[in-house]
């Protein structure tokens, strides 16, 4: 028994050693670019690799915030994700809370349809198309409106709205509530951690959106903070940020670059620790009853 219990602790250490190690060597970029992006530019570039700052600086940030270019790309971004995420917890909700009705008359056709779109995706091409002929190239809903609801969101959705007890709707329905005003008064109020969860979904899908915006959007005006990191990243130069006739002195441009990609994953990392106590139960409910 004491040999094996010191197997166990030998074990148990190294997969703590491991699993430290890993978390180390994953945490270890986003280390870098933080300190790069707060480092004073005179340290930088005297040194270029710093991991260990003498002098700290928020120049690099303080320059990115001041430029409009930026400005517009960030005020993009959150209008995309705020928008996206409340048209897209409406429009799922809505549409998961009618085909969880067994009475709703056409319910297992939408679901077969629904089930149809998560097998079968029609491509880069159709979805083109489909933006072109609805009008919507160079605007900021091309991004938005094609990507309301996607099937597996809905169907889990449907699975969560299945666990509310119909004594519930019977009784709104005995109050003379009709059926919007029982989704909206009682459903989504029960429903908090589901939205939470796929509200969260929804955001950070919107926040990172990229390629959407490569193949949609030709004004440079409208390009949320992805794009315009891409640009940043590809270009050595930060000219790109500067409007004509604006003089002011840069950072070096590598810590501009890393200033901007630690701009662009805060708010997820801000918005993640308010809705963590929701995420795990409304996926459990939504993914596994029913």
């Amino acid at each position: 028994m004491k040999k094996r219990s010191l197997l166990e602790a030998v074990a148990g250490s190294a997969n703590v050693l491991l699993l430290a190690l890993l978390a180390a060597v994953m945490f270890f970029p986003l280390y870098y670019v933080l300190v790069v992006s707060l480092t004073d530019p005179g340290e930088y570039l005297l040194k270029r690799i710093v991991l260990f700052p003498e002098d700290w600086s928020f120049e690099a940030y303080a320059y990115l915030l001041s430029t409009p270019a930026f400005m517009r790309s960030l005020g993009n971004s959150a209008f995309l994700a705020t928008a996206g995420t409340l048209c897209s917890l409406a429009v799922s909700s809505s549409l998961a809370y009618a085909l969880s009705q067994p009475r709703f008359l056409f319910r297992r056709g939408l679901l077969l349809m629904i089930l149809l779109t998560i097998l079968f995706s029609p491509g880069m091409i159709p979805n083109y198309l489909l933006v072109r002929e609805l009008g919507l190239m160079n605007s900021i809903w091309a991004l938005i409106l094609p990507s309301l609801a996607n099937g597996w969101t809905v169907i889990l959705m449907k699975n969560f709205f299945d666990n509310v007890p119909a004594e519930l709707n019977e009784a709104a329905a005995i109050d003379g509530c009709s059926a919007f005003r029982t989704w909206v008064s009682i459903v989504l109020p029960l429903s908090l951690p589901a939205l939470a969860t796929f509200g969260l979904f929804f955001a950070v899908g919107y926040w990172n959106q990229f390629f959407a915006a490569l193949l949609y959007l030709n004004d440079s005006e409208k390009w949320p903070i992805q794009v315009l990191l891409q640009n940043m990243l590809l270009n050595a130069s930060n000219i790109d940020l500067v409007t004509p006739g604006q003089q002011v002195e840069a950072p070096p441009t590598e810590m501009l670059k890393m200033a901007a990609i630690i701009v662009a994953i805060v708010p997820v990392l801000v918005v993640y620790p308010f809705l963590q106590k929701h995420f795990a139960k409304g996926a459990l409910v939504g993914s596994i009853k029913g």
